[in-house]
């Protein structure tokens, strides 16, 4: 079961913006090697964070608009956003610790931003 969910600029506001729970963007594309080796840690913690928190990706070659909103360029660029605001970025391949440890301070305060490292 796929836990992962493709947003557009269509799905974007619904999906991310006004989700009720923080949520963690991938902006990815296909060919991209380093995307393609994230991808079974986020399907894991999305799993793990089910209910607590959300994990969406966002084709940057099929949603440029979205990308160039966020200032991505360069991918795999992972955000953090809470209550809709940026709480924390980052860009290139993160381990799996890193990622948990972020998401779980933003379930635990999301009144207190992070940054992932």
């Amino acid at each position: 079961m796929k836990t992962v969910t493709h947003v557009s600029q269509q799905t974007f506001r619904h999906e991310v913006l006004q989700s009720p729970v923080p949520v963690l963007v991938d902006f990815y594309a296909d060919w991209c090697g380093p995307c393609r080796m994230l991808a079974p840690t986020l399907e894991r913690l999305a799993t793990e964070f089910t209910g607590r928190a959300k994990i969406v990706k966002v084709n940057i070659d099929r949603e440029p608009g979205l990308a160039d909103q966020f200032q991505v360029s360069s991918i795999p660029t992972l955000v953090l956003l809470v209550d809709g605001r940026v709480a924390g970025r980052t860009t290139g391949l993160v381990g799996e610790a890193g990622l948990r440890q972020a998401l779980n301070q933003l379930v635990g305060s999301a009144a207190s931003p992070q940054y992932v490292r």
